[in-house]
């Protein structure tokens, strides 16, 4: 049995290591409030450019812009969304599992495709497995501003456009509540199944065409996919952590309990020796 001394001292360590987790914990669930938030008012956004694009790409003009045309796929793409840091429980772990599993399923050589982490963890997941990684972006603060993922989200397109690939693929974690997140595959490119849902073309009027229009919307379309996903999984990214670090300060809590009752134990069977070497030591002397 451990001495006094180390069971105070365990306790003491793990009641800091509880206080952290606890500090985490707040942290990330102010952290996610404002990125659901965010997540949220970017999809009133997202739904309007989506339909005028819909509305464009299936109306009766003649359209034939290469991001809506499939072609056979030599090489496909793959941009995949993780966190800068651990302690998110599964977060990272997920979408990591499935973005290889889907290479093992779909691929034979490494000369098929190639992947664009975002994420410090996604980027030393594919550096440690050797992996081929066509641009890397990491840093990123917690609340991003478009601005800051429009370079990547282009460079992707790009890729697409200089039929360097000719599929571009998304996997991240889709946000569904504080306590449930979802590993997601979005098709970013060829955007040839865009949900049209009820046509409504005859509700606008397009200047100077729509062909130029379209030429315009089309990538920033396919760059609003990229960062309406990061954005809905830097909700997921805290939402993971809150949950991970409120389980490991209930584990502190148990520990403490359990180590507490130790050292009561132990200093209680301290005590009675002390007491039996008394009136042993007492009943000697007479």
């Amino acid at each position: 049995m451990a001495s006094l001394r180390d069971l105070k001292a365990r306790i003491s360590s793990t009641s800091n290591t509880k206080q952290i987790t606890k500090a985490m914990e707040m942290v990330s669930a102010s952290k996610l409030n404002k990125a659901e938030d965010n997540a949220k008012a970017f999809v009133p956004y997202m739904k309007k450019i989506q339909e005028v694009v819909a509305s464009i790409a299936t109306g009766n003009i003649d359209v034939d812009h290469p991001m809506l045309i499939s072609r056979p796929v030599k090489k496909t793409g793959y941009i995949v969304i993780t966190s800068d840091r651990g302690l998110a429980g599964p977060y990272n772990t997920n979408v990591l599992r499935k973005l290889y599993q889907t290479i093992e399923e779909r691929h034979q050589s490494k000369d098929e495709y190639v992947i664009i982490p975002i994420g410090k963890v996604g980027r030393d997941f594919c550096k440690k497995r050797d992996l081929p990684i066509a641009h890397e972006v990491t840093g990123l603060p917690d609340q991003p501003s478009f601005a800051e993922i429009k370079d990547i989200a282009n460079y992707a397109v790009n890729l697409f456009a200089d039929e360097e690939v000719d599929e571009l693929n998304l996997f991240y974690n889709h946000f569904i509540s504080a306590i449930s997140q979802e590993v997601t595959e979005t098709k970013v490119l060829p955007l040839n199944d865009i949900d049209v849902g009820e046509k409504q073309s005859s509700m606008y009027e397009y200047e100077p065409n729509q062909e130029q229009i379209l030429e315009t919307l089309l990538p920033q379309y396919a760059e609003s996919l990229v960062y309406g996903a990061l954005l809905d999984g830097k909700a997921s990214e805290h939402a993971s952590r809150m949950t991970a670090m409120r389980n490991a300060t209930d584990n502190a809590e148990d520990i403490i309990d359990e180590l507490t009752l130790s050292y009561n134990r132990a200093r209680q069977a301290a005590i009675t020796q002390e007491i039996s070497e008394i009136v042993s030591g007492a009943a000697a002397l007479e």
